[in-house]
């Protein structure tokens, strides 16, 4: 049986936050150079709150706060904005 806490924190540390962290990292650029526009501006505030948020997953999982049910969940909603953004 698949633990859905370990494949949600893999994921999570694996991929979503170093990915969020490349994207925030390219929109630093752009703002260091002046070539950003409002919304990537935006977009970076809005990133930061994202990896925030992925952060408060994965210390909820390291200390048991979070259900196997709730962990599934979260699980999903990711892989389908993944899937989401892939096929742009």
């Amino acid at each position: 049986m698949i633990n859905i806490k370990l494949e949600l924190k893999n994921l999570i540390e694996k991929t979503m936050i170093p990915e969020s962290k490349d994207f925030i990292e390219e929109l630093n650029d752009l703002i260091n150079n002046n070539k950003a526009t409002k919304d990537d501006v935006e977009a970076k505030k809005e990133m930061l709150v994202f990896l925030s948020e992925l952060e408060t997953i994965l210390s909820a999982i390291n200390k048991d706060d979070i259900t196997d049910e709730e962990a599934a969940d979260i699980y999903e909603k990711i892989i389908h904005m993944l899937e989401y953004h892939s096929e742009d």
